[in-house]
């Protein structure tokens, strides 16, 4: 069974480029043994693949922060005339009335069991000690995220066949598993780097699992939380050392954050010995507010409520600020960060932007789900900026995406 399990399946991760020309025998529903599978690619190339199929599930705007933001009292995604419309897939979102076959609820799914597919493909192929238990972490946090998404996750063991169905592990049965795989490869994981699956990114994930695991263990409608799994959160927080706050909030989401003190675990920007898709698409973390005409460009798309907003004391400052990016000065020391609310300004030489219809670019507090009004079209909504955009990155910005910080450590301590 074992040197079958690889079809054509294999291809899905990218993993193969072509040059040339070969002859090539083909069979119908043919299949690669194992043997020639390993002759044609390594876990080092499959785990590489395994850490690039991270983006579509992850940072992509429609995908997994859709699913997380969209549905709350957080974020936005409003119709300008046309513009944004897609079918009404972002009204839905927000308004709870989406249905089993929303386009963004499949493919983030999908893409989440193919990072869980690619993770358990690396274990097919001779990997190192390190290198599997990289994938078996990898393979845990999708698994958690389906788990907390669909309260069901198909599941294939290690070696099992492509041409069998799935199990299905609901529940405990698939909360006892992720738990299991991440106390099995802590002590080989690596302290590091941050963008590298490593001992403290599994502890973060094994925090996240006992204090939800009433929710994930029950029906979800009467919860009892146990005094032993809140017990295992402080224990796993305490054993997370060597970070800190960062004096400036936007220390964690700026340009340079690989150095970012509070950082556990991130998607990295550029290319890594592990991660070599450029960019990692943390663009659309700002191209999805942003209005066309600011710098570095948006899609004029996603905005907060004034309620979300107002949550937000004066005083804090992320609430906006004038963060220092060395690719611009910001000569007006205008708000780059944070709530972008009032007239928007160049970042570059300080001049008031209007919008398409030259029209003084000044976004208001109020937003509605369908907007008509063509003077206020373009500028209802407070835009929200987190990762403050590198002007001259383009595409390929070097910022890290940050999934664990050493603030959710401290916060789901305090909540145990």
């Amino acid at each position: 069974m074992k040197n079958k399990i690889l079809k054509i399946a294999l291809f899905a991760g990218g993993i193969f480029s072509l040059a040339g020309c070969t002859k090539l025998d083909e069979n119908l529903n043919s299949a690669l043994t194992l043997n020639q599978a390993q002759s044609l690619t390594s876990a080092s190339q499959l785990l590489r693949s395994t850490y690039n199929s991270m983006q579509d599930a992850w940072t992509s705007q429609d995908r997994f922060l859709a699913l997380a933001e969209h549905p709350s009292d957080e974020m936005v995604g409003p119709t300008r005339s046309t513009d944004w419309d897609d079918n009404g897939v972002w009204r839905v979102l927000h308004l709870h009335s989406w249905t089993p076959d929303h386009s963004y609820v499949t493919r983030t799914f999908e893409n989440l069991l193919i990072m869980q597919f690619n993770a358990s493909n690396v274990l097919n192929f001779n990997p190192t000690a390190s290198e599997a238990a990289q994938a078996r972490f990898l393979r845990a946090l999708s698994m958690w995220a389906v788990l907390d998404g669909w309260n069901q996750v198909p599941y294939r063991p290690t070696g099992s066949s492509l041409s069998d169905a799935p199990i299905t592990l609901t529940g405990g049965q698939a909360l006892d598993t992720i738990i299991s795989e991440l106390n099995a490869i802590i002590p080989t994981l690596d302290n590091g780097p941050t963008n590298r699956a490593n001992k403290n990114a599994a502890r973060v994930l094994l925090m996240k699992c006992y204090l939800n695991k009433a929710v994930y263990t029950g029906d979800r409608k009467t919860i009892t939380f146990n005094n032993a799994d809140m017990q295992q959160v402080v224990t796993l927080a305490d054993q997370v050392t060597g970070y800190s706050l960062a004096s400036n909030y936007f220390d964690n989401f700026a340009p340079n954050n690989s150095s970012a003190s509070e950082n556990i675990y991130t998607y990295g920007g550029g290319v890594t010995e592990n991660q070599g898709r450029s960019g990692n698409n943390i663009r659309s973390r700002w191209f999805m507010s942003m209005h066309y005409k600011q710098r570095p460009g948006g899609w004029n798309g996603f905005t907060t409520l004034s309620d979300f907003y107002d949550k937000f004391e004066a005083a804090d400052k992320r609430r906006g600020a004038a963060y220092p990016v060395a690719t611009y000065t910001n000569p007006g020391a205008r708000t780059n960060v944070g709530f972008l609310l009032g007239q928007q300004y160049d970042l570059l030489n300080d001049t008031a932007l209007t919008d398409r219809g030259d029209r003084p670019l000044i976004f208001s507090r109020d937003i509605a789900l369908q907007e008509t009004n063509p003077a206020t079209l373009e500028m209802t909504g407070i835009r929200v900026v987190k990762w403050a955009p590198d002007l001259l990155s383009g595409d390929n910005p070097t910022t890290e995406f940050a999934f664990f910080r050493y603030a959710d450590v401290l916060l789901m301590k305090a909540e145990a």
